[in-house]
């Protein structure tokens, strides 16, 4: 048992007992008994490992003992987790979260991992909260998302915290602060956003449903040596941007690793939730599916610019066909391509004008690939940028 220091002593002292007791029902502990003055906490060992551990959580800071029972119990935590009596001292400080654990399995000691492993999982973390963030803020599915995000989105991401490392091979242990919601109402995990659920919980929600669908539908592929699977799980949260995220997690080596989810006991969650497990074939499948995607169902609300190449319609007026010879803007993309679409009337002037010109335009629209054909589609809006701007 490792012991707590006189600086922990004090600052458990004023430790609220609501923090406490929220933090036992976030990892598992059930209310025993309660005396009127202090609680009796329980959780229960694996089956046939003897009796369950127990804790005893005192009601009210004005007791003279408050701060040595909340030592005991911290030590007893320590035990049971494997961690410093201050790690969970410090953690039970932390506002209301939901933690997402992942679970690297790198070559050498144990709680250590390769610079060049770290490097990508942090990276494809990031760009998984990015893709379940905007699965969230979405008014619907979008199995590509767009390169632009929200403003929300990207305030969201930047919100969520990494905490310290935790025991078992290389564990990155990310957390999801929530906002306060308008009341204690009970949310379960699939259900529709109720009023009072903050947006940083329906993210966590897309996220565990988004690679739950991931790795079912990666399953599938691998059975059926089809991809057909992956864009029947859109509309629950799958996109080509969540698919790409796990794979780059997995590292050059598509090394195995998994996530595990712990729900804020503030708002419950009562559906089961185990832990997500990816390697091997699952993830080439994924890197498939995710390519699969964005070449069927394409991207939205891109932005190309370029020249007009060739105009087509029947008749002198009404819309036609132009081909655009261009780049997507903000896609990471800069390679020049050749883009159809079909342009109303006024649209189609314009462009027939600037390729008098010999100006550029700028189209926005969702971009859909079918084979080596490329057109731009639901035209959102149409520019044109004199080329001596």
């Amino acid at each position: 048992m490792i012991p707590i220091t006189d600086a922990e002593f004090e600052q458990a002292a004023g430790l609220p007992p609501g923090a406490v007791r929220r933090y036992l029902r976030g990892h598992g502990w059930a209310l025993a008994s309660d005396t009127g003055r202090g609680q009796l906490w329980e959780l229960r060992a694996d089956a046939g490992a003897g009796p369950p551990y127990q804790v005893l959580v005192p009601l009210e800071r004005r007791f003279r003992d408050y701060a040595g029972r909340i030592t005991d119990l911290l030590e007893t935590l320590s035990t049971v987790e494997a961690r410093r009596p201050g790690e969970v001292l410090r953690e039970m400080t932390l506002p209301s979260a939901d933690w997402q654990y992942l679970r690297l399995v790198p070559p050498g000691p144990s709680g250590t991992a390769p610079l060049v492993d770290l490097v990508p999982a942090f990276a494809g973390l990031r760009e998984l909260m990015t893709a379940a963030a905007a699965a969230a803020a979405a008014p619907e599915p979008q199995p590509v998302q767009p390169a632009q995000k929200p403003q929300r989105v990207k305030d969201f991401v930047a919100g969520v915290r990494v905490d310290q490392t935790r025991v078992g091979s290389y564990v990155i242990a990310a957390h999801i602060p929530l906002s306060t919601p308008d009341s204690g109402q009970e949310e379960f995990l699939f259900d529709d956003l109720a009023p009072s659920e903050p947006f940083e919980r329906l993210v966590s929600r897309r996220l565990y449903a988004g690679v739950v669908c991931a790795r079912r539908a990666a399953e599938l592929t691998v059975a059926n040596d089809s991809l057909d699977d992956f864009g029947q799980y859109t509309a629950a949260g799958l996109s080509a941007n969540l698919c790409e995220a796990l794979v780059k997690i997995s590292g050059e080596a598509r090394s195995p690793f998994s996530l595990h989810f712990a729900w804020s006991p503030d708002i419950p969650v009562e559906q089961p939730t185990p832990p997500v497990s990816l390697a091997g074939p699952l993830l080439e499948a994924l890197e498939e599916g995710a390519n699969d995607l964005k070449a069927r169902m394409g991207r939205r609300d891109v932005v190309l610019r370029g020249t007009v190449v060739r105009l087509r319609r029947e008749l002198p007026y009404g819309p036609g066909e132009v081909t655009v010879y261009g780049y997507l803007v903000d896609e990471g993309d800069d390679r020049l391509r050749r883009i159809r679409m079909t342009l109303d009337a006024q649209q189609y002037d314009r462009a027939a004008a600037a390729h008098r010109a010999g100006d550029e335009v700028i189209v926005q629209g969702d971009l859909l690939v079918r084979g080596a054909t490329a057109r731009l589609e639901r035209i959102a809006g149409l520019t044109v940028r004199p080329v001596a701007d």
